[in-house]
Order: structure tokens, then C-alpha cells, then sequence
């Protein structure tokens, strides 16, 4: 598996070389103009429904999942409903601000969760950790091989194609491919060692029954000052979903206007609620019907990490090919 990380992140590379390249583009300048002037309106409302699914289903996985982990290892008296609300509530207020300010809340995100990745690091000096566990680096054995793990390490890895929709706010920088590979690898160099972490605290036989390693590893942490520290781990991630959640729903509320053929017209602060309105219904229904009862056996996780990986694949690629048609015209 390590061997296969650090081969996705290699993939990951190329296709954040394509992204760079995109990137230049006079197009993107322009946001939903620009783009438009690329495939043209009526595709641009096909992709924008298309697009609608994705970053739905991205949003209620990311805000589900994270109050269920919330719920399990902090609230299990509280209906879960509640921290679903809460947790919509508190970004809907940041994406309020606009797409601007709730991207400059990526500076408080880094400055409260980078510190967590170092909390792993004891576990690779445990006193019943083997060297064996890793092996083999390169499984002889075809069953050993998993198509869905490589789907899930390819789908962490996503969320660069979304940055082209944030260009107008952001200023140009020539140096682009630069910033993508330092966090490309900074992204790989940490599921390398949460994989390797959590395989060598666990053992190969026991890391696949548990179905929040990370967190449960940090349980097992001591401290003279706080005895739970997985309650603040959990807590100080609340500002990374918080985020992400905001700026998927400013995302959303933008993809809606595109597909609706409203682009030309003002945003509104009814359409606005309207939308967040559709989105938190949709949650509730989405837990209450289909999460709750079968969370192991969920297709929804499945249909996430599918779209998400496919987004990444295609976004970037369809994009470029697009741009070097109109340039060529």
C-alpha cells in the first residue's frame, strides 16, 4: 500500500501539471463568463446540473460524516439532527460573508489543524510495533490488491479542480505548478504516515476493524493536562468542515444560477436561502433515511469516493483540452 500512495501521488502530479496549465488561461479570469465562452451556455448548463450532484453529494458526506464522528466520540446523547443543524448553521454564517472572506478563512484552518498531523508521529516508535506490518511493499499476491483503496487514496488527494472556480478572487501567480506540488506532496507525506502509523499500531489483522483508526488511535494518547484528547482533535477539526462546507455551498448557490440560466442577473440573499434551505432538508432526509440504518453497508460512501476521484481525473482534463481548442481557433 505504500508503494501504492506514493505511485497516486505521482499520478496526482501529472494531472496538477495539466491544472498549472489551465490555470493560465485568460478564460478562467473571467469566472462564470469566461467558462461559458469555453463550451458555450447550453453545455454549461448540462455541466452545472452535472456539477450540482457532485459537490452535493461531497457535502452532505463531508457534514454527515463528521457530525456522526461528533455524536460517537462526544455527544452520543444528542440527536444527531442537532449537530447536522449546527454544523450546517455555522458555515452557512461564513459563506454568508462572501466568497472572498470565507476564503481568507483558510489562514485560521491552517493555524488550528497542521499541528494535528505531528500528533501521530509516538505511534511510530510504539513498543509493539513490528517492521513486518509493512510488509510486502509490493504485494505478489493479486488478491491483496484493492481497487477501491486506490479510489480512496486518489479521492483524498482531489480538490485542487475545484480552485479554478476561485480565480477571479485570486491574483496570478506564475508560480502555480510550484504551490500545487508542495501540496501535493505535503498531502502524500501525510497519508503516508497515517497509513503507516495506524498499520503499525494496529497490525495488518486488526487495522481493518475499526472504522475510525486515526481518532481511535488518539484515544489511547496520555497527557497531564487533558485526558481525552481526541475530543480536541475532533473539536479543532470542526474549522477544516466548517470551511470546506462554506465554500461547497457558495459553489452550490453558483452552479444553481448557471443551470438556471441566471448568471447575467444579481445574487439575492433570498436565492440564497432558498438554496441553503434545499441543501439542509436534503441532508436531514439523506441521514434520516439512508445513513442512519445502514452506515457500514452505505453506497453513499462508495458514490462519493467514485465521484469525487472521477472529478479530479476529468475536470482538469476536459478543461485543458477545451482551452487549447479555443486558443487554436
Amino acid at each position: 500500500m505504500i508503494i501504492v500512495i506514493i505511485g497516486i501521488g505521482f499520478v496526482s502530479q501529472l494531472n496538477l501539471f495539466i491544472l498549472s496549465k489551465c490555470w493560465k488561461s485568460r478564460f478562467l479570469k473571467d469566472g462564470a463568463e469566461g467558462i461559458s465562452k469555453l463550451f458555450g451556455k447550453r453545455m454549461i448548463r448540462l455541466y452545472a446540473f452535472i456539477g450540482l450532484f457532485f459537490i452535493f453529494m461531497k457535502m452532505a458526506i463531508f457534514t454527515i460524516g463528521y457530525s456522526d464522528i461528533m455524536h460517537q466520540y462526544i455527544f452520543p446523547s444528542i440527536n444527531n439532527n442537532w449537530l447536522i443543524l449546527f454544523i450546517f448553521l455555522t458555515s452557512l454564517y461564513l459563506a454568508s460573508k462572501g466568497m472572498e472572506k470565507t476564503f481568507q478563512f483558510v489562514v485560521i484552518v491552517m493555524l488550528s489543524t497542521f499541528w494535528i498531523i505531528f500528533v501521530f508521529i509516538p505511534f511510530l516508535f510504539a513498543p509493539m510495533s513490528s517492521i513486518h506490518d509493512l510488509y510486502p511493499l509490493i504485494p505478489n499476491d493479486p488478491s491483496l490488491f484493492s481497487w477501491k483503496g486506490v479510489l480512496l487514496i486518489w479521492s483524498s488527494l482531489s480538490g485542487p479542480e475545484y480552485l479554478i472556480f476561485l480565480k477571479p478572487w485570486l491574483t496570478h501567480d506564475k508560480r502555480q505548478f510550484m504551490y500545487f506540488t508542495i501540496g501535493n506532496m505535503i498531502s502524500v507525506l501525510e497519508y503516508l504516515l497515517l497509513f503507516i502509523a495506524a498499520i503499525l499500531f494496529f497490525g495488518s489483522n486488526y487495522l481493518s476493524k475499526t472504522l475510525y483508526p486515526t481518532i481511535d488511535m488518539i484515544k489511547y494518547l496520555q497527557s497531564p493536562v487533558f485526558e481525552r484528547m481526541e475530543i480536541i482533535v475532533i473539536s479543532v477539526y470542526l474549522f477544516y468542515i466548517v470551511f470546506a462546507l462554506a465554500l461547497f455551498l457558495l459553489f452550490f448557490y453558483g452552479l444553481s444560477r448557471l443551470a438556471l440560466a441566471k448568471w447575467n442577473l444579481q445574487t439575492t440573499r433570498k436565492g440564497y436561502l432558498f438554496c441553503a434551505a434545499v441543501i439542509l432538508s436534503s441532508f436531514l432526509i439523506f441521514y434520516n433515511f439512508l445513513w442512519k440504518f445502514s452506515y457500514k453497508g452505505f453506497w453513499g460512501l462508495d458514490l462519493e469516493i467514485a465521484l469525487s476521484s472521477l472529478s479530479y481525473l476529468i475536470i482538469p482534463i476536459i478543461l485543458w483540452i477545451a482551452i487549447k481548442r479555443k486558443e487554436d481557433v
